[in-house]
Parts: structure tokens; C-alpha cells; sequence
């Protein structure tokens, strides 16, 4: 069955790292799932003050704040609310389970305790029983992504009868450059290719209206096409080994993690968990 089929007859988890994750990887797709709830780990602002404040916030809490109304803007945008709302059968706003949910840690920091973050996201998945649940891929381009495709995996590794675990692109190091260079709207070269969902004119203007409401993140949004998005069963990783050889894209960055110290808390993790590596 192609993947398109298999998300949008069936009820759908999205699980993010970060508001506007699900934006620009499935934002022309959203309006066809029949969603059971769109769960971000993160509240998108990190610890360091000077992201808040690049972004004209004087602190990490309004920082947040702003980027949940973004999140809620792109929605109400999109009139994805009350489809949620209709299909969920809950209501929809800030704090409604379901479909919208936040576990609101820290933005850079879902690495830190991934033990706790495998056993929350499976006390969700237990409760809403989704048929699939749409995530990012490991391919190294935010710890947070990253952290967010292990708990997935290692959560539904802890459940009888787990959803099927489907995959839409977020970004990574461009392959061959040696200074950060990001790559949007493919996954990592000779892995699967996953299947491309062309974009109406419809879809491509939802779409568009929900990424111009995510004002403080357009320097990062605009690298992200339009015309299309890619999307694929997930593949079995190993999460004790990089995603791809060479510097990860977050290894560019003073973010307070490696990718070489994202492994030995993933190593650290599986060992608390009772679960292997390989997912």
C-alpha cells in the first residue's frame, strides 16, 4: 500500500520535536489525517537566553508562549481546528487532550532524559491507540529530532501491539559539505527515498498560510519547498551509531550536545529500558 494511503485511512499520531515540525514536513497532508492528536515534545525556545532574545523576547518562558500561539495561529490558519476537534470529538485550544499536546521540555534538552521521555510518549500512544504514528527520522540534524525518532521507536518497542512508525523529512547536513549547510525535503542519501506527495494548489496555500504565521522562525522555514513532501515507512535503526558518516549538523553548533554524546545517552537509555539499540 502506498504510504499516502496508509496515513490518511487511518488514525494518525503526529509526534513532533517542535512547533512547525509538522508544518513544513506534512502541513499539506494534515487537512486528509484522520489525526488522534499532534503531540510536540518540546516548547520550542531553548535555555539559552539569547535565542528569546534574538527573536525580540526578553525571556525563554514568552518565547515559548509565542511560539505555542504561532503553533495555534497556523492551525486556526489552516482551519485545521476544527477538524482536530471533530475528530478528536475533544475540544481543541491549549491544554485539550486531544488533539493538542505539548510535553514541554526545553528546546536542545529532549536528549537529557530520554528514559522519562520513552515512557511518557508510550503512556500517550497507549491512551489514544493510533493506528500510525508520523515522526521525524535519526539523520543527525537536531538533537531534539533525533531524541524524538528514538523515543518513538523505543516506545512502541515496549507496546504488544505497537502503531506502524511512518517517517517525514525534517533536515540534515548537506553530504560532501564541510561547514554547516542544511538539506530540507529528502532523507539521508542511499537510505529509502520515501514516496513524494505532490501538492495541490489548495494544499500548497494551506501550507504557505501556516508557515507565514511562524514569524520567529522564518529564517529557518524558508529553506523548506513547497511543492511537495516526502514521506516513508520507517527503517530499523541503530541508534549507538551516527546517522551518516561526518559531522552532524548539530555538531556545528554550541547547542550543549554532540552527536557523540547523543549515542552514549541513547546507549545509556536502551540499558535503562531493558530494550536493544537496534529499533
Amino acid at each position: 500500500m502506498p504510504v499516502e494511503e496508509a496515513l490518511i485511512h487511518r488514525s494518525v499520531a503526529i509526534l513532533a520535536a517542535h512547533p512547525d515540525d509538522e508544518t513544513v514536513s506534512a502541513g499539506g497532508l494534515m487537512a486528509r489525517l484522520r489525526l488522534a492528536a499532534l503531540i510536540h515534545v518540546t516548547d520550542g525556545a531553548p535555555r539559552n537566553p539569547a535565542d528569546a532574545r534574538a527573536a525580540g523576547f526578553q525571556t525563554r518562558e514568552d518565547y515559548a508562549q509565542a511560539r505555542r500561539q504561532e503553533l495555534l495561529n497556523a492551525l486556526d490558519a489552516a482551519e485545521l481546528s476544527p477538524l482536530l476537534t471533530a475528530r478528536s470529538g475533544a475540544p481543541f485550544g491549549p491544554g485539550s487532550e486531544p488533539p493538542l499536546r505539548s510535553l514541554d521540555l526545553i528546546d536542545q534538552e529532549a536528549s537529557c532524559d530520554m528514559p522519562s521521555l520513552v515512557r511518557r510518549i508510550g503512556e500517550i500512544l497507549r491512551e489514544l491507540r493510533p493506528a500510525a504514528v508520523l515522526t521525524h527520522p535519526y539523520e543527525g540534524g537536531h538533537p531534539d529530532h533525533d531524541a524524538t525518532a528514538f523515543a518513538v521507536h523505543a516506545a512502541c518497542a515496549r507496546m504488544p501491539a505497537p502503531p506502524d512508525v511512518y517517517e517525514f523529512t525534517s533536515y540534515h547536513q548537506a553530504p560532501g559539505e564541510e561547514q554547516p549547510r542544511i538539506e530540507t525535503g529528502r532523507f539521508l542519501p542511499h537510505q529509502d527515498a520515501g514516496e513524494v506527495v505532490a501538492l495541490s494548489a489548495a494544499d500548497r496555500d494551506r501550507k504557505s498560510r501556516m508557515i507565514a504565521c511562524f514569524a520567529t522562525q522564518e529564517h529557518m522555514l524558508r529553506h523548506f519547498p513547497l511543492d511537495g513532501e516526502r514521506f516513508r515507512a520507517a527503517p530499523v535503526y541503530d541508534f549507538s551509531q551516527s546517522p551518516h558518516p561526518g559531522k552532524l549538523f548539530y555538531d556545528y553548533f554550541e547547542w550543549g550536545i554532540t552527536g557523540e554524546r547523543w549515542r552514549r545517552l541513547a546507549v545509556d537509555a536502551a540499558r535503562a529500558l531493558g530494550i536493544p539499540l537496534t529499533l
